[in-house]
């Protein structure tokens, strides 16, 4: 079985025969990089999951009275609500 064949299995993909030669270089040019990127030595270099510097700047979740309906308003133009809630038609059989 070639990589094309593999990769093809593993992504549930069924490619022709005309397609899999062509898409075999670019997958041997893939893994062979792969192989180069390997065999770097990177014990000197730490471990890093971000490389920005950023930092997340966090708040205090606070409600603005002021932007907020009642239930009642939030309701009065919608086409179907029961018990205080919006009434969709089902979209699944």
């Amino acid at each position: 079985m070639t990589d094309v064949q593999h990769l093809a299995k593993l992504a549930n993909l069924s490619p022709t025969p005309s397609l899999i030669q062509p898409l075999q270089s670019g997958v041997q040019t893939t893994l062979d990089y792969a192989k180069i990127l390997g065999s770097v030595d990177v014990s000197h270099v730490g471990v890093t999951n971000e490389i920005t510097g950023l930092i997340n700047v966090l708040r205090e979740d606070q409600i603005d009275q002021s932007r907020t309906f009642t239930q009642a308003q939030a309701l009065q133009n919608a086409p179907k609500s029961h018990n205080g809630f919006f009434m969709v038609d089902a979209i699944l059989e």
